[in-house]
């Protein structure tokens, strides 16, 4: 699995997103200090974690902190030096037959290419080929959409988390009246509370799903070409032709 270089944008859309916020809150003359709430953070981001524990297994969550690399640096996708690589396929087979690609299957170090070309050598049809392949496809892309998924959970979660945080600190305000010292502590843990549990959701734990979501979408798109390009060969179509017809992934801007 190869990692692009950075990915800026995710990086400035979280300073972008907290920054305003804290900007906005000083700009009305408001203190950073009276954001950190120890007990209104726990209460949230436990209180989350928890929820999302019990509602995945344990494989999924993992899967899920896994993939958190791919806001900072997504998985490498070069539509165009795959198609590439489909059209040399494509040569070599009509040049010199599918066992002339026995070679590339041991080169390759991606197991769902070795697998679509381990097919087309061993001379299976379209219909075995496109089976196999999609059911892999098919199985990768709803593990990866389920660990997506956890992200999304959080982001449901945490603003329920944040008004119960609220709840408990009014409760502690209610039981405290008479001491005035008290007061203040249960309010703020009161109001924290619900700002932690809408940010969050919606600055952090969202955005991260709808991330990961359109680069899920971007791997399943190229393995969905990759396919069709191993079943054009498989038919022996001309080279041009096959081209022709998986420039069309191009023209998706999310491949690009």
């Amino acid at each position: 699995m190869k990692f692009k270089f950075f990915d800026f944008l995710s990086v400035l859309g979280i300073t972008f997103g907290i920054g305003s916020v804290l900007l906005g809150n000083a700009l009305e003359g408001g203190q950073i200090n009276s954001l950190i709430n120890i007990p209104a953070f726990i209460i949230v981001l436990g209180g989350t974690l928890g929820a999302t524990l019990l509602q995945f297994p344990p494989h999924i969550f993992f899967k899920s902190l896994s993939m958190l690399i791919w806001i900072i640096r997504p998985v490498q996708i070069d539509a165009e030096k795959q198609i590439e690589l489909i059209i040399y396929w494509s040569h070599q087979a009509r040049k010199s037959g599918l066992l002339a690609l026995e070679d590339e299957v041991e080169a390759t170090t991606d197991p769902f290419i070795k697998k679509a070309l381990q097919l087309l050598v061993d001379g299976k049809n379209e219909n075995a080929i496109t089976q196999a392949l999609e059911l892999d496809i098919s199985v990768k892309e709803q593990r990866d959409y389920q660990a997506a998924k956890v992200f999304e959970a959080m982001g449901g979660y945490s603003p329920t988390l944040g008004i119960l945080g609220a709840v408990l600190g009014l409760i502690h305000v209610m039981q405290n009246l008479g001491n005035t010292e008290l007061l203040g502590s249960g309010i703020a843990t009161a109001f924290v509370a619900t700002i932690y549990g809408v940010a969050l959701a919606n600055l952090i734990f969202l955005p991260i799903a709808h991330k990961l979501k359109s680069h899920i979408f971007e791997a399943i798109q190229l393995k969905e070409m990759l396919t069709l390009g191993i079943i054009c060969i498989a038919n022996n179509e001309n080279p041009q032709n096959i081209e022709l017809q998986l420039s069309g992934y191009l023209h998706n801007p999310i491949m690009k």
